[in-house]
């Protein structure tokens, strides 16, 4: 159940920190013919930001080295799937690859046996 737990956690942190940096983008760069959103969309990208932070806390591992480490990966993943479902981009064969490698490095980090 733990590792459950963590996957979750791992996917709402990548929404929100990957959500939030999108929201972000949007609100200052845009795509409209006169640049960004407005400063409305900015700052729900900040706060979805902020709130990323503090999912980060809840993971069961209490190393934030490790934790953080093993984001990476998950961060890599999922901005390859928020950008192919909001912004229609189609990743190519090598980005599924490293996307693939980084998920399994999240795996080792996080989830291998460890003695403890």
């Amino acid at each position: 159940m733990t590792v459950v737990r963590s996957i979750a956690l791992f996917l709402l942190a990548a929404v929100l920190e990957i959500g939030g940096a999108w929201l972000v983008w949007q609100g200052v760069r845009g795509s409209g013919p006169s640049g960004g959103r407005g400063w409305a969309w900015a700052g729900a990208g900040v706060v979805a930001l902020g709130a990323y932070g503090f999912v980060a806390t809840l993971q069961p591992d209490a190393h934030f080295g490790r934790i953080l480490a093993a984001y990476g990966g998950v961060f890599v993943a999922g901005s390859l799937a928020w950008g192919m479902v909001a912004d229609g981009y189609r990743p190519d064969r090598y980005d599924v690859l490293g996307a693939l490698v980084c998920l399994a490095g999240v795996a080792l980090i996080m989830y291998a046996p460890r003695g403890r």
